[in-house]
């Protein structure tokens, strides 16, 4: 079997080198894990400078879902508060992990502080996965020296707004269903049910009315270029989420939006709870105020609200208040804005932007629920008009044909 030569880490943190023998790099690899030993660099014996490392096996790593982190952050949290060391917490979870990607990255990461960097540099070195906010607060972190409780107030952090978007999603699916059932209804109706009466229409060589005329042409539409229709859809969809890609273009998309009844209330809600919970889980880790706003302004997706916070850390920054800005801006809803100027006044800011983030999380869910009992309803009844609407213009069209026929 070939030789090769490796470079390893002990789970005490001493470095090791060594030659064994093996069929081929990941059976190598393999065993000195099975040793208890980390593979740093691997490679056939005798070849100097030919060491190859270990992050490169396997190619790229994709990036972890969003649900991963907040696992990983709170099993993390969860061991340094136990006492464990950072080193023995990464390969603790490492040992138990059976995510190959998970596997890797924690890898990556002991490495890094196995050779002296501090845990935030070691997390900057995946950005793909770890954004800006979770470093910055990292940093904190360590420079307060309580990791764990920042960690476990970042998982916490995670694990609401993760709640908040599933709940959104969970509260959509039926509306979803409901509107592909009522698609998937006209498409049959147009393409199988109205071409039987079109044929017996076109032998009886009368004119038919208006509206059986624009049915029947639907239904011609929909049987004979179907995929035409569904291409122009998906080009449809591509062109517009293309246009959204431009500054401008999503500048007025987002003002425009926040001006709709209820759905432009909901966002506005949605992005008030987000940015409430971020900035007062940033300033419970000890950042400071205009750090944290300017981390939190990347955390918006309404980019007239991003640009309102923008202004108020400007504001921040030349030596005034924040909250007047907000005030002024009129970004988020009336409430959100007294709550932290009073907040702001009495020097309560983080505990006042928790309670904001509370209320506005059960303001989002009444509102998703009052929009959900909205829509069902029309979304039925706008069925129910589609629907009798076809069946009236076959109607129409037979019982002209019986007058002539009298």
């Amino acid at each position: 079997m070939p030789l090769y030569s490796y470079k390893a880490v002990k789970s005490s943190g001493e470095t090791v080198e060594g030659e064994m023998e093996a069929a081929d790099e990941g059976l190598l690899v393999r065993k000195l894990q099975a040793d208890g030993l980390i593979p740093l660099k691997t490679g056939p014996a005798g070849g100097a400078g030919s060491f190859l490392k270990l992050s490169r096996r396997g190619g790229a790593r994709k990036k972890l879902s969003d649900k991963k982190v907040m696992l990983l952050t709170r099993e993390l949290a969860t061991l340094l508060e136990a006492g464990m060391t950072l080193d023995r917490s990464l390969q603790i979870l490492r040992d138990l992990s059976d995510d190959e990607e998970l596997v890797k990255l924690l890898d990556q990461l002991r490495e890094r502080v196995h050779s002296g960097s501090a845990f935030s540099a070691a997390l900057e070195e995946e950005k793909a996965t770890f954004s800006p906010l979770y470093i910055n607060m990292v940093k904190a972190g360590e420079a307060g020296g309580v990791m764990q409780h920042v960690l476990s107030r970042l998982a916490d952090y995670m694990e609401r707004s993760t709640e908040l978007q599933e709940n959104i999603r969970s509260a959509l699916v039926y509306p979803m269903i409901l509107l592909f059932v009522a698609g998937m209804s006209i498409a049959l109706l147009l393409m199988f049910v109205v071409p039987q009466f079109s044929q017996m229409f076109e032998d009886m060589g009368e004119q038919l009315p208006m509206a059986t005329r624009v049915v029947i042409t639907a239904g011609d539409l929909f049987r004979n270029y179907w995929w035409a229709m569904m291409a122009g859809l998906f080009l449809l969809i591509a062109a517009f989420d293309a246009s959204l890609r431009n500054p401008a273009t999503r500048y007025r998309w987002d003002r425009r939006v926040l001006k709709w009844p209820l759905f432009g209330d909901l966002v506005a809600k949605v992005e008030t709870a987000r940015f409430s919970r971020t900035l007062s889980t940033l300033l419970a880790n000890g950042l400071p105020l205009l750090t944290a706003l300017n981390l939190v302004k990347d955390v918006l997706s309404n980019k007239i609200i991003a640009e309102g916070v923008a202004e108020a850390a400007e504001s921040l920054k030349n030596g005034k208040g924040f909250s007047d800005p907000l005030v002024d801006g009129k970004v988020l809803p009336p409430l959100a804005l007294q709550m932290i100027k009073v907040g702001e006044e009495s020097g309560n800011l983080e505990g006042m932007l928790g309670k904001i983030a509370d209320v506005f999380d059960r303001e989002v869910r009444t509102t998703v629920d009052r929009m959900l009992t909205l829509l069902e309803p029309v979304m039925i009844v706008g069925l129910g008009v589609v629907v009798a609407g076809i069946i009236i213009s076959i109607l129409m069209a037979v019982l002209s044909a019986n007058e002539l026929a009298f």
